[in-house]
């Protein structure tokens, strides 16, 4: 039996709850909501000036549009209402009146519109539900493990399973828990699953030590009365996508930036929602990214010396519960009218306990890497929270918000250093990218069915009848042993990073990366038929596992293998799993 290294557990940074930061912000909540309301008043005055009543018609006509083409049940029930009362008001008090009378009255109505948005998306923080909250997924996810291990009395009685074995946090950890004391954390996850939140603030609570973050929840998440009654306890700030005007996406900005000026540490996913093609997010969302850049200026200008801190961290599964979901929408975007949107089980909850069970009943892991911390500016950050650039001279972040006039607002500037930041981010994410025995087998395997087909382009690939198609095992292995010894380099090169898996023997990678790889879907991702041969039984799944290695062109170093199509091998019942 092989012994498993006892992964370590922080003690908290902060065993006291009521010192964590967004503790003492809910605490404050009315205060922080009046905040929200008169900072991004004044925002939007600045912004649009006489243009007001024309910004808030274009928010009624598209509130009407929603509350008729989507309404949730979570929706308020007076919403109809409210907004043809603003609408009124703002035909009879604002349009075609003087000046003045039209300018109190929009302004009147923006602050309406402003505190019904804050007062949605500012949620509250109980610590006796948090505390429940953390008791019943340790409870959860240790019970499910040890039900699964059941099935096995030997293992059952041998060694318990441990939750902690499963989610693997590795990367600057111990740099991360010393930032929490010295500035305000803000970590950028990679999104690839509607789990992602539940695992990375897990890990966090109950592996790293931190306090509780700040982070975003959709607002149809609160569709449901117990989810609801959870999420609006547990410090979430809700996000309705469906809200696409600019009052909305303004009262956020201004909420992510006020609540970093506060100390309140934060978590958002920059690439904006789950990656569809199933690849690192290479364009990430400006919006609440700039709302760092910004807080971090407005601290320097108020006279705060604290810093904010930056912590990318990538997630890797073997298997992600809406991959046919989300390739298929992928797909469907890039190939137009070809392909026709499926439904997203993603939130069934019948589906994502037996999701659960099944990724937790395998011996697999779930990594979620903690990458270097760096600044706003995108310099690497040591564990005492000093800034470094390439060269590893020390950088006073401060002086890059400095004018003639001291630190001051720049607004174009400091959409630069966005740009810089999200860039660095990126970089980031592919550097820390731990490369999974499951996530190798599946790039070799598609690829080699595009070196099969050298004159069709990617959909054509993907229309191909999988019965009709093979890998030969010795193929496979030449295809993993070349990529082995270029991942190899590149990992000696802090070019990205390898579970220990990728260092053993091609077949016995291989073999490992079948056991794990889609395990959940109904349709075998990759297996080996009876006459030993690899086999698909669905291509757009294999692309989306693929994919993880996208933007590497690791493809380069696959030698071309011949051709293996057979015409006559197209029974599915000659298939075996």
């Amino acid at each position: 039996m092989i012994k498993r290294k006892r992964p370590k557990l922080y003690p908290h940074v902060i065993p006291d709850i009521k010192e964590w930061p967004i503790y003492k912000l809910h605490q404050d909540r009315r205060n922080f909501i009046r905040e929200i309301d008169e900072f991004t008043l004044e925002r939007l005055l600045k912004k649009y000036g006489g243009r007001i009543s024309d910004l808030i018609a274009k928010t009624i006509y598209l509130e009407q549009i929603r509350i008729k083409e989507e309404p949730w049940k979570v929706d308020p029930p007076d919403e109809r209402q409210f907004w043809k009362k603003v609408q009124n008001r703002l035909i009879v008090k604002s349009l075609d009146r003087e000046e003045e009378e039209a300018r109190a009255t929009n302004e009147m109505l923006l602050r309406r519109i402003l505190h019904r948005y804050s007062e949605e998306i500012v949620g509250t923080f109980s610590i006796k539900t948090f505390r429940f909250a953390r008791r019943f997924l340790t409870f959860f996810f240790k019970r499910l493990l040890n039900a699964a291990a059941s099935r096995n009395f030997r293992r059952l009685y041998t060694s318990r399973h441990q939750l902690y074995e499963r989610l693997v946090a590795r990367g600057e950890l111990d740099t991360v828990r010393s930032l929490i004391n010295k500035g305000t954390v803000v970590v950028l996850p990679t999104h690839f699953s509607n789990l992602d939140s539940i695992l990375v603030g897990y890990v966090m609570d109950e592996v790293l030590g931190l306090p509780s973050f700040s982070y975003g929840a959709g607002l149809n998440l609160y569709n449901t009365g117990y989810t609801a009654y959870f999420m609006n306890r547990l410090g979430a700030y809700r996000v309705d996508r469906r809200k696409k005007n600019p009052i909305y996406l303004e009262v956020l900005k201004s909420m992510s930036n006020l609540s970093l000026q506060r100390g309140t540490n934060s978590l958002f996913f920059p690439g904006g929602t789950r990656s569809r093609s199933g690849s690192l997010e290479t364009h990430l969302k400006m919006g609440l990214l700039g709302t760092v850049v910004e807080a971090q200026r407005a601290m320097y200008e108020s006279g705060k010396d604290q810093k904010i801190f930056i912590v990318p961290v990538v997630l890797g599964y073997h298997v992600v519960l809406e991959a046919r979901y989300l390739i298929d929408q992928h797909l469907r975007r890039t190939g137009k009218e070809r392909y026709f949107r499926q439904r997203d089980f993603g939130f069934s909850i019948r589906k994502i306990l037996k999701f659960a069970w099944k990724v937790f009943s395998q011996p697999s892991e779930i990594t979620l890497a903690f990458g270097k911390p760096l600044d706003v500016l995108g310099n690497f950050v040591d564990e005492n929270g000093v800034s470094h650039d390439s060269k590893g001279q020390v950088v006073e972040v401060k002086d890059y918000f400095l004018s003639a006039e001291g630190v001051e607002a720049d607004l174009q500037r400091e959409a630069e250093y966005t740009k810089i930041l999200a860039d660095r981010v990126v970089e980031r994410y592919f550097r820390e990218n731990v490369v999974l025995s499951s996530h190798l087998v599946a790039f070799a395997a598609f690829n080699l069915l595009r070196i099969q087909n050298p004159s069709l382009d990617l959909y054509a690939v993907l229309r191909l009848p999988t019965d009709d198609h093979f890998f030969t095992r010795e193929d496979m292995e030449t295809a993993i042993s070349h990529l082995q010894a270029e991942l190899k380099q590149r990992e000696e090169r802090g070019e990205i990073r390898l579970a220990k898996q990728i260092s053993w023997e091609p077949a016995e990678l291989i073999r490992d990366g079948l056991k794990h790889l889609g395990v959940y879907h109904p349709a075998k991702v990759l297996k080996i038929n009876k006459e030993g041969h690899f086999v698909s039984e669905d291509f757009h799944l294999l692309y989306f596992y693929h994919n993880r290695l996208d933007h590497y062109e690791l493809e380069k170093v696959m030698q071309a293998p011949v051709p293996m199509v057979d015409p006559h091998w197209n029974n599915i019942d000659e298939i075996i799993d």
